[in-house]
């Protein structure tokens, strides 16, 4: 075998070779163009810094240029050819419109309205309250007493049909033993002006939604009344199981056996 027979090819190998060949060329030639077409990165940077110092340099001249207007008001008519003198003139004519410095005008642009609280006055140590009267503006100048518990005091006053006792207010949600000591002195009640509860009249639904009678309590009373026809007093009451005595007590004042 000759050397020649090393660097024999065929024609079709012939082919690809040439093919390889003209990928490789093109190839390179677009890796050099490409790389010849990217600017170096200092210069780049050095583009972008004075593309921002001409930026800066621009605000500035526009900042002193209204500023010396707006100075100087008689400058910008001698030149209203001059756009920056001009919108500096119309800034400082607005300026003197509204009676409004720039500073104060960006200060009120920019800055958040605060939330007004309006000030309860407190009543003053010795000051009584009645319970069975007062709104909540009333109890809201109670100290100690905000606007959620002046609603629940007036929300509890009216499922209750009112109070008779001041100790009714530890009933209340959210006052603990110790807040209503704190309140216990600043308080009255009058049972006079509790609504009183007719309870041969009322139906159950309506008596059980009392705070002080539970569903048991109201149906037995409707039993009763259906067996009696009409309850008379509280001896109708006293000898049910569902009744302690501690239950009798605390109704007392807002059953009515009249009617």
């Amino acid at each position: 075998m000759s050397w020649r027979d090393f660097f024999y090819f065929s024609k079709g190998e012939r082919s690809g070779l040439i093919l390889l060949l003209s990928i490789i060329v093109i190839a390179g030639t677009i890796l050099y163009v490409n790389r010849n077409s990217e600017p170096a990165p200092q210069q780049d940077a050095q583009k972008k810094n004075e593309t921002l110092s001409g930026r800066d340099s621009t605000v500035q001249l526009l900042s002193n240029d209204s500023i010396t207007t707006s100075s100087n008001p008689s400058a910008t008519s001698s030149n209203p050819s001059t756009v920056s003198s001009g919108s500096a003139s119309r800034s400082s004519s607005s300026d003197r419109n509204t009676g409004e410095s720039v500073s104060e005008r960006v200060n009120r642009l920019t800055s958040y309205s605060q939330l007004t609280f309006v000030r309860v006055e407190k009543f003053e140590k010795g000051t009584v309250v009645e319970l069975n009267t007062a709104d909540t503006t009333t109890l809201k100048k109670v100290p100690g007493i905000g606007s959620a518990y002046a609603n629940r005091i007036v929300n509890y006053r009216t499922i209750l049909k009112g109070y008779y006792s001041v100790t009714q207010l530890s009933e209340v949600y959210g006052i603990d033993e110790e807040r209503y000591q704190a309140l216990q002195s600043w308080f009255t009640a009058d049972p006079s002006l509790i609504q009183k509860i007719e309870i041969n009249q009322i139906a159950q639904d309506s008596l059980q939604r009392h705070p002080y009678i539970s569903y048991a309590q109201a149906r037995v009373i409707m039993q009763r009344r259906r067996q009696k026809g009409k309850l008379t007093g509280w001896e109708n009451l006293q000898l049910l199981n569902e009744f302690t005595e501690n239950d009798i007590i605390r109704l007392q004042p807002y059953l009515s056996f009249e009617q």
